[in-house]
């Protein structure tokens, strides 16, 4: 069923994206950005909407009364592609901070630059790290809430990876919240593009943490956060197996 769920969805996701994709051609033209950034929530929540109701997976949203109002640096586990939709309606003014590959992908790429999302290069070493400073700083000026996943990179549930330093300068160049978030939506939306568990996703949404300068503290702090988020709330803190029947949980 797993397998079915996934074959559905991604015709679902591919026509759902084909069809939105000719609406993009006339805001593109008139580079417009606020309008290209609420057609990428109404297609966000498009994809969820499928997601939610092929799948079987209701999302459970938890602390969003830890969301400041304004600029913010949100701190979030990353575990599936799901974490890149949630947030652009869960904020009002989301801006990831995402890989530059995505850009060159036909029709999202171009309205991904368009909404103003900052795209890091990862191959261009320190000139890269600045370029996001540079960006997020104009970012957080223009009252947008920026998304980072700090681990740079997807994780398995439970998985842990080093947090990179990307996280530590924002936090230390910007003079605004930052909101640690856990997930286990890696459960439900496999790494493989075929596979989709039925069950609650949980999206769990902490405290903003106490501003840390030093990069160690600053590192222990996001850990513990993402640790107390985790036992808390019962979500994966240690790798797991994923291929379990997830509909009660």
């Amino acid at each position: 069923m797993s397998i079915l769920r996934g074959v559905l969805f991604n015709l679902y996701l591919f026509w759902i994206t084909l069809f939105m994709g000719l609406g993009t051609i006339p805001i593109r033209l008139m580079k417009r950005q606020d309008l290209a950034l609420s057609y990428a929530k109404l297609w966000a929540r498009a994809v969820l909407a499928g997601f939610t109701r092929i799948c079987s997976v209701r999302i459970e949203i938890t602390g969003q009364e830890n969301l400041p109002s304004g600029p913010l640096l949100i701190a979030s586990q990353h575990q599936s592609f799901f974490d890149g939709f949630i947030w652009m309606n869960l904020v009002d003014r989301p801006d990831y901070i995402i890989k530059s590959e995505l850009t060159r992908i036909p029709v999202v790429g171009p309205m991904l630059l368009l909404t103003g999302m900052i795209a890091v290069d990862r191959k261009a070493g320190s000139k890269a790290l600045r370029d996001m400073m540079q960006a997020s700083k104009a970012a957080h000026a223009d009252n947008r809430q920026i998304i980072i996943f700090p681990e740079g990179t997807r994780t398995l549930p439970g998985e842990r990876h080093p947090i990179q330093p990307g996280i530590i300068a924002l936090a230390r160049q910007a003079d605004v919240p930052v909101v640690p978030v856990a997930t286990d939506s890696g459960l439900f939306w496999d790494r493989s593009p075929w596979l989709k568990n039925p069950g609650v996703l949980h999206v769990v949404i902490g405290q903003p943490l106490a501003p840390q300068q030093e990069r160690k503290a600053f590192t222990q702090a996001l850990e513990s956060a993402w640790d107390e988020l985790c036992t808390t709330h019962v979500l994966p803190r240690d790798p797991v197996d994923n291929s379990v029947d997830l509909k009660n949980a």
